[in-house]
């Protein structure tokens, strides 16, 4: 399709207002952390890493940011075993009701946050009788996680066939020979930008751990919501939104790197 100049002009104007208007809130928040005026006052008149310094030595951040560090990384594991399995039964196996599970592994992702949440606390605390804790947002963040692997993973099998698996089955190898030795390397680099997506999914999430987090649990998105509002607070938060934004692009960016690689080795 070829576009006239003033249509091509007309689209560029509008992806850098789009672009800016995303952006440039990230951009103001990377500046505040390094204001010196605590009132977060414009233009600053300076930079002062005062408050970097600060958010190191608080305890709650520490904890905050180790909380979700652990919850984010045994999700994630959760997720790639799981998704995996899901995606080779549902892309190699016939059965009954194929169709119905492939939605219902998709649904969580797709559900308002809020909506998961509140299911998850009623079964958690009114069926299972659970009380909140770790475990529980972890249980939790799994549940979309694991629909960011199964989504890589499935894309992947479709791209592969099934010609090598067929091979290795027919020079006498077993099932569990073939994923190992044939499978699981192809899969390799899905596995990984899964695992990264999923990663920082779960890092940032902060609406079904509101609903699934114990008194004692306090992940870095729930440390910000509870202290943006305290003005002595104001830029800590800033610097620990920008620790934040770090942990969710640098998986996000490594994933696309990885994805792209692959299609372009293709």
């Amino acid at each position: 399709m070829t576009l006239s100049s003033t249509a091509r002009r007309t689209l560029a104007v509008l992806t850098a207002a789009v672009l800016v208007l995303i952006y440039l809130p990230l951009l103001v928040v990377v500046l505040n952390s390094v204001n010196p005026n605590q009132s977060m006052t414009w233009p600053i008149e300076g930079v002062t890493f005062e408050w970097w310094r600060r958010a190191a030595d608080s305890a709650g951040v520490r904890e905050a940011l180790a909380t979700s560090l652990q919850v984010a990384a045994i999700a994630t594991g959760i997720a790639l075993v799981l998704g995996t399995l899901l995606a080779l039964a549902l892309q190699r196996y016939s059965f009954f009701g194929k169709h119905s599970v492939n939605l219902l592994v998709i649904l969580p992702i797709a559900l308002p946050g809020v909506v998961t949440g509140i299911a998850l606390n009623n079964g958690f605390r009114g069926i299972l009788g659970i009380d909140l804790s770790l475990w529980t947002i972890v249980i939790a963040h799994a549940t979309f996680c694991i629909v960011t692997v199964f989504n890589n993973v499935q894309a992947r099998l479709r791209r592969m066939g099934t010609s090598l698996e067929e091979a290795s089955a027919d020079l006498g190898a077993g099932v569990f020979t073939t994923f190992r030795l044939v499978t699981l390397p192809q899969l390799r680099s899905a596995l990984l930008a899964g695992g990264m997506l999923a990663f920082a999914l779960s890092f940032d999430e902060i609406i079904v751990t509101t609903f699934t987090a114990g008194g004692g649990a306090n992940t870095l998105p729930i440390w910000i919501l509870n202290n943006m509002f305290r003005p002595n607070q104001a830029p800590v938060v800033n610097v620990v939104a920008v620790v934040l934004i770090l942990f969710s692009i640098v998986p996000v960016w490594l994933a696309q790197r990885l994805s792209s690689d692959v299609e372009a080795a293709r």
